[in-house]
């Protein structure tokens, strides 16, 4: 670790300190208001979920003739089926890119691509801008974009919306600037917290997300008031069950494995940096062309669904392979080409879906492509391991769950609350030594690079947010 790396890891342990004494003593109404917004964010991360799942039986399954995978979760663990109509799956995709791009373009267009980023962008800069109506759009336009195939994720539109609620309750209540940017980072974490049923790494999100080398530590105790609240209400409703399952007994079998952790850490790494320069190159692609830009999302969707048939992980989430890749059965079910293009296929599949104009996450997506590649670097050293004189252990699933650790934790400087993401999403904790050191060698090769363009270096770029003139000082 070098002197600069030291130094800002010291800043980020002295921030989260004094963040617990600031507000040990009490903030209440930030506290109290942190629990109504976590609460609203439960509640939306719900709505969010019954639209997508609503969108995905009619269009894909009922129309498209393809039922993708589930997770224990979240559907108990299903596995997908057959194409029964192939033709119908590009058209369906193509059909919910069109009339995402529709909603988008005509009535919100900021409610256009992967809703974290503009959360982050909102609480920089105008935490209680955000309007109404775009969260009204972006829930539709995203369960219509992901529920007919496209490759997105749920964590980045339920980000956007309830952020977009804490803005609202901002604005209502005339709180300054500095208090709404604290409640709109609070809701933001809630929403994500809700929908991976994951508090604390949600809570932990919120103070990590906002910059690529430092914290916003006001947010951490109103982040976590807000994350349980959230959590409390989704869970109510939809269970507690982890997405992926209880998987406590995943574990690493011997210490020669973290020779190969640390070589997935390397092409982690390299993955992420690719994740992100192929997510804005085709972003800027799809500027340049001169075409309505409401057609885009459609053009792009017909692409995807042509790729989804040959490699069906691509299509919606991608939650359900995940959870095929944590078994030795599952993931030696699937042909060895297929887990070894699937992490770059969910990359232009992404790219595709969400860079064109579309509506949906890259979280998600994210953590599929480190799972892809997690599996895939187990699939090629199972059959080679014994002849370089080392064990790989019997399951993919330890390389898949560091995988979505090290690919994404690196790429969206995010690593703690990645790491405790993944542990909360399986109930595994044995998951952290070796997650920690592939993050750390991810973290090396990516840099300064991120997957969150409105992320800032550190909190002295952070000017503060726009003063509303109609809000009077609380």
């Amino acid at each position: 670790m070098n002197l600069s790396t030291a130094r800002r890891s010291s800043a980020r342990t002295a921030r989260y300190g004094r963040a617990l004494h600031r507000y040990g003593g009490g903030d209440t109404r930030l506290l109290l208001l942190s629990a109504a917004v976590g609460a609203a964010a439960g509640g939306a991360a719900l709505l969010f979920r019954w639209a997508l799942d609503a969108a995905t039986r009619l269009l894909l399954v009922d129309i498209g003739g393809y039922t993708p995978a589930t997770t224990i979760g979240e559907g108990g663990g299903t596995p997908a089926s057959g194409f029964e109509r192939p033709w119908a799956v590009p058209l369906v995709v193509a059909l919910g890119g069109l009339i995402s791009g529709l909603l988008v373009q005509l009535l919100a267009p900021e409610a256009e691509g992967h809703g974290t980023d503009a959360a982050i962008h909102a609480i920089h800069h105008d935490p209680q801008g955000i309007r109404l109506r775009a969260v009204g759009v972006k829930l539709v336009a995203s369960a219509v974009t992901i529920g007919s195939g496209g490759s997105g994720g749920r964590e980045g539109p339920t980000a956007q919306i309830s952020a977009g609620t804490a803005s609202a309750v901002s604005r209502a209540l005339g709180l300054s600037a500095a208090r709404s940017r604290i409640l709109v980072a609070a809701g933001m974490a809630a929403g994500i917290a809700a929908i991976f049923r994951a508090p604390l790494a949600g809570a932990v999100l919120g103070v990590e997300l906002l910059y690529r080398d430092d914290l916003e530590s006001d947010v951490l105790l109103p982040g976590l008031v807000a994350s349980v609240s959230g959590y409390v209400v989704y869970g109510a409703v939809d269970g507690f069950v982890p997405v992926f399952g209880d998987q406590g007994a995943i574990g690493f079998s011997g210490p020669t494995q973290f020779v190969w952790f640390a070589v997935l850490g390397l092409a982690a790494g390299v993955v992420g940096r690719l994740y992100a320069s192929t997510f804005y190159g085709v972003a800027s692609f799809c500027r340049r062309i001169r075409l309505p830009r409401w057609l885009l999302p459609a053009l792009a969707g017909a692409l995807v669904g042509c790729l989804g048939l040959a490699v069906p992980g691509v299509l919606g989430t991608g939650y359900g392979v995940v959870q095929q890749l944590l078994t030795p059965q599952g993931a030696l079910a699937l042909p060895l080409g297929i887990v070894l293009v699937l992490p770059f296929a969910k990359i232009l599949a992404t790219s595709l879906s969400i860079g064109s104009g579309g509506s949906g996450g890259i979280f998600g997506p994210g953590m599929v492509i480190g799972a892809g590649l997690g599996a895939a670097l187990w699939r090629l050293l199972h059959d080679t391991a014994p002849a370089l004189g080392g064990s790989v252990g019997p399951s993919p699933a330890i390389y898949a769950l560091v995988g979505m650790v090290a690919v994404f934790g690196a790429i969206s400087h995010a690593p703690i609350a990645m790491t405790l993401m993944v542990a909360e999403m399986t109930g595994n904790l044995a998951v952290l030594p070796p997650a920690m050191l592939a993050l750390a060698v991810a973290a090396v090769v990516v840099g300064e690079r991120t997957i969150y363009r409105s992320q800032l270096a550190t909190r002295q770029d952070d000017h503060g947010a726009a003063p509303n003139p109609a809000a009077a000082p609380h």
